[in-house]
């Protein structure tokens, strides 16, 4: 819904996520299942105030020009402030709940303990309505992670990441050379999502994969809901609204992208600059590659650097013209610049993970590969498609799988639908193995985006005991089945 009035005064506030200092009491962290006494007495946080503070409350966000939107978000913004955290240095966290209904609080890409991981498969602590918890966390590993909801929406696109509940997160690493000059964080999102037949919007690029593979594939029942937006942002802002990224001819600027959506996966270009992608999901790539094209499938980051090398007054945004034009793009300005920003449609490329890769580095053999098949049952009009892994939506009575504590497991993802899904594995990195039949090694992440009718194969070490949550990270999907609990013992 639109609302057109002027920003509300009130609803600035003056907390930054490093202000825990005005908070000493809150609930401390319980034991639960998966998770060990020895580790919960760990998280047990000290009195005093917190390092890291996350109130959950309703804004306002002026996403564009007279066009306001009312949402939640985390300390009075969208995308919440950024949070920076030293690697293996523990912080204290107060996360405080000013809604009317309970929130889980997700730190994605984090190997942390289940029970503060923020997930309620992983039987986390959950955050209690007009409440607030406390626990101690340390950081790990080092890179651009983020934090958001974790609550399942349903029907209701005024719930879970279809909000703004989301905030970019920094871990600095031990040691940082710091090759650059200035660094950028940006998070897209769209909002006023709405519920839409298919074929009423078209698709374009590999980011949905529809069209030739669905005509191969008979289907008995015509598919159900898909979601669509009327408004697009980076960083809470609509392309042409807010502040452009400020550059200087010939410096490096390091660009941390994060796609902070709810369904959809992205393209991203900067007209007359490429991309050097240095990290994949905050982990360093073993073989820097330059692009024209980011693609970031839903909860992905990456972190590029851009040679300033072509002055004047540029858009970064998505080649999807009616999506940039709603909304989805930065103008990026050159010091003493001006004019009208610039877009001009960039070459045709394809985003290949394997590029990424070490050349001639094999990875170990696993000691089991567990079959992972995606299926789907369609909705039909008017209803929800349901998904399926190995045969069957998720069921929260079902006993999760159990996992060997240090052994290596390689999941074999087997995508039999006519959509693009962003996998992600709660609590740990995995390496990628296979893509699409081609070998890899060295290519670390948490999200990966499997296009339809695909196979990908990744590898992960189950050295996090207790219960881990994999997912598809599309949010209609996982509240409709898309989700599978393992158990490391």
């Amino acid at each position: 819904m639109k609302q057109r009035f002027s920003r509300r005064d009130l609803l600035r506030t003056a907390s930054t996520l490093g202000a825990g200092a005005l908070f000493a009491s809150c609930q401390k962290s319980s034991q639960t299942a998966g998770t060990s006494p020895q580790e919960t007495a760990a998280n047990q946080p000290p009195p005093g105030p917190a390092e890291i503070t996350i109130r959950i409350n309703e804004v306002l966000v002026d996403v564009a020009k007279n066009h306001t939107i009312s949402t939640r978000g985390y300390n009075g913004s969208v995308p919440g402030p950024l949070i920076r955290l030293r690697e293996g240095v523990p912080v204290t966290v107060d996360l405080f709940n000013e809604t009317d209904t309970p929130e889980f609080v997700h730190w994605h890409g984090q190997i942390i303990p289940a029970d503060i991981d923020g997930a309620e498969e992983e039987q986390s602590i959950v955050v209690p309505p007009r409440g607030n918890v406390r626990y101690r966390l340390t950081p790990s590993p080092a890179g651009a992670r983020f934090v958001h909801t974790h609550v399942m929406s349903g029907p209701n696109l005024h719930q879970g990441t279809y909000t703004g509940q989301f905030a970019p997160v920094y871990i600095e690493p031990k040691s940082n050379p710091g090759n650059f000059d200035q660094e950028v964080f940006l998070s897209t999102h769209e909002w006023e999502p709405f519920f839409m037949a298919e074929g009423e919007e078209e698709e374009e690029g590999e980011g949905k994969g529809r069209g030739n593979e669905k005509k191969e594939h008979k289907e008995e029942k015509p598919n159900g809901w898909e979601v669509g937006y009327q408004l697009f942002s980076i960083n809470g802002k609509a392309l042409g609204f807010g502040d452009p990224v400020r550059v200087r001819e010939g410096q490096r600027v390091l660009f941390h992208i994060l796609n902070g959506s709810a369904t959809e996966n992205i393209q991203l270009a900067l007209p007359g600059h490429h991309f050097q992608v240095i990290a994949l999901d905050g982990n360093s790539v073993a073989t820097r590659q330059t692009v024209d094209v980011l693609e970031l499938g839903t909860a992905e980051r990456v972190d590029a650097i851009v040679g300033m090398k072509n002055p004047g007054i540029w858009i970064l945004g998505t080649p999807k013209d009616d999506d940039r034009k709603n909304g989805m793009g930065v103008v990026v300005e050159y010091a003493n610049r001006n004019g009208a920003p610039r877009w001009i449609k960039p070459p045709k490329s394809s985003w290949d993970y394997t590029a990424f890769g070490a050349a001639g580095r094999v990875t170990p053999p696993p000691a089991e590969t567990i079959p992972m098949v995606f299926g789907k049952i369609n909705g039909g009009l008017e209803q929800f498609n349901y998904w399926t892994v190995n045969g069957k939506s998720f069921d929260s009575k079902d006993q999760p799988q159990v996992l060997r504590k240090g052994a290596r497991y390689r999941l074999a993802f087997d995508n039999q639908t006519d959509d693009a899904h962003p996998l992600h594995l709660h609590r740990n990195t995995f390496e990628l193995t296979k893509v699409y039949g081609k070998p890899t090694a060295g290519v670390l992440k948490d999200v990966v985006l499997i296009k339809p009718f695909s196979k990908i194969e990744v590898d992960f070490t189950a050295n996090n005991p207790g219960l881990m949550l994999f997912h598809c990270h599309q949010q209609l999907h996982m509240d409709y089945g898309f989700k599978k609990v393992f158990h490391v013992a």
